[in-house]
């Protein structure tokens, strides 16, 4: 039991359950670029991911560069604040979208894999909570930036513990669900899947 645990858990799998794996093993993630069906939806998939990726790692750095002292309070506050927010409410935005549109048209034109897209949006509301501690963490530490040194470093350390967290997550979430995803577009094309 505790391997299935672990397949639905986010933070303690290594990937999707090899059931879930036939289409990502016919199309390996290092032939996606050639495939003649990775235009369209597949790409922008893939570059919002990367968007978000590339998100996660500037805020990583950001807080790594106020704590480590390369930048101070006022300045790191007008970096940091407007880069988390586009952050969180894209990602949140994005998830919905995924939700309500495309996972259900997914799941319906390809049923073996169903329950990968039920997986991934399972990991949507374990994201969600993580966007809203996130969030509050991020505001608590912003609020401590007018406050004592060590209150600053105390609120910066408790958003960089949430902030890795939400990274992590969000990495294994992103690579499992291009690979469901992305081969099952290359596979189909975005018309017979019902998305062009």
């Amino acid at each position: 039991m505790a391997d299935l645990a672990d397949t639905l858990n986010l933070e303690a799998r290594s990937g999707l359950p090899e059931d879930l794996r036939w289409l990502a093993e016919k199309y390996p993630r290092e032939d996606w670029q050639a495939h003649q069906n990775v235009h369209g939806m597949a790409s922008m998939w893939l570059q919002r991911h990367a968007m978000f990726r590339e998100l996660g790692a500037m805020l990583s750095d950001g807080i790594g560069n106020y704590r480590e002292g390369r930048l101070d309070a006022r300045s790191f506050a007008n970096w940091f604040a407007p880069r988390l927010n586009y952050f969180l409410g894209n990602l949140d935005g994005h998830h919905n979208v995924e939700d309500h549109h495309y996972f259900p048209v997914f799941a319906k034109v390809e049923q073996r894999l169903k329950r990968g897209f039920e997986i991934l949006d399972a990991d949507h509301h374990l994201i969600h909570d993580a966007l809203e501690r996130n969030a509050e963490t991020a505001n608590a530490f912003l609020k401590a930036l007018a406050e004592s040194e060590d209150r600053q470093r105390f609120a910066a350390d408790a958003y960089a513990d949430e902030n890795a967290r939400l990274v992590a997550m969000l990495s294994r979430h992103l690579d499992d669900e291009e690979d469901l995803i992305i081969p099952l577009i290359l596979d189909r094309g975005d018309r017979a899947l019902g998305i062009d």
